[in-house]
């Protein structure tokens, strides 16, 4: 049977082989670091932005993409030795917190505060403002709530609380992937057509179209979150100096709007971070003192 593991084990054996075959620590005047990183825009917006700062500093990065329980699996088994991004205290909760022992994660991690989930409708759709309004224009919706990867936290979330706390039975939430999101989002944004859809705090989306959070009156979706980034265990030891730059390192809300808007617009994560880090030389040299 091959498990979750065996396929996790696959990919990072490819990954150590073709390390090797580059030359391994000898690329890189710092050493190797392997970088992994969800498939979605905030985590891969702060990977490629650390990777190319890495670089620049002499060390020779190597960076994976995982579906999130992939991520916290090869965090864990040290397979990866720095991984983006965790959401804390809630929305990741099922797979670590503050206090593990599993991996390297601490308060000194945080690279963003106010992080939150939510259901989000165009501006558009002025008579609904609420969650608690959907039942009453389900016909409209075709009752259908636009999701992504089943695997995701916020997917979890929705069907663990939002849906039996608010009564949503009814409605269908589509599994997809937040690429397919937002063409359906798009779609229907164009069309001026009603659409609701899964969406998160901070995504480019918000500087793309002009949309609103329904209201959560009994914060079934948590508090904001925080999000940070995570180490293997023995990473600090191994690479303190990198370890102490990225507790430097943070981003306010509009200097990571930037980031995830150039991400889209350019379509190329390498080029959307280099073009950013040129446009924040002082911010990310602040992180590296």
């Amino acid at each position: 049977m091959l498990t979750r593991k065996n396929v996790l084990s696959g990919i990072l054996l490819t990954t150590a082989i073709s390390l090797t075959a580059c030359g391994g620590d000898s690329t890189g005047d710092g050493g190797s670091i392997t970088i992994g990183h969800t498939t979605y825009s905030d985590g891969t917006a702060f990977a490629y932005v650390w990777k190319q700062l890495l670089e620049e500093q002499g060390y020779d990065v190597d960076i994976t993409t995982f579906e999130k329980a992939f991520l916290f699996e090869g965090t864990t088994n040290g397979d990866l030795d720095i991984s983006f991004p965790a959401w804390l205290p809630f929305t990741d909760q099922s797979y670590v917190s503050l206090d593990t022992d599993d991996l390297e994660i601490s308060e000194e991690g945080i690279m963003y505060k106010g992080a939150h989930n939510g259901l989000v409708v165009p501006t558009y759709m002025e008579d609904i403002n609420s969650i608690s309004d959907l039942n009453d224009h389900i016909d409209e919706f075709d009752a259908t709530i636009a999701g992504i990867d089943p695997g995701s936290s916020l997917m979890q979330i929705m069907h663990e609380e939002i849906i039996p706390h608010y009564n949503l039975e009814a409605f269908e939430l589509t599994n997809s992937s937040e690429q397919a999101m937002m063409q359906q989002l798009d779609t229907a944004y164009q069309n001026q057509d009603p659409v609701v859809v899964t969406l998160w705090s901070p995504h480019y989306a918000f500087e793309d179209y002009d949309l609103k959070y329904l209201e959560d009156p009994d914060q079934a979706f948590g508090e904001p979150d925080d999000i940070y980034y995570m180490g293997r265990n023995g990473f600090t030891e191994d690479f303190p100096e990198v370890d102490s730059w990225l507790k430097n390192s943070f981003f306010e809300e509009e200097q990571l709007s930037e980031l995830l808007s150039l991400r889209q617009q350019l379509g190329d994560d390498e080029e959307a971070a280099s073009q950013w880090i040129e446009e924040n030389r002082d911010v990310t040299d602040s992180w590296l003192d």
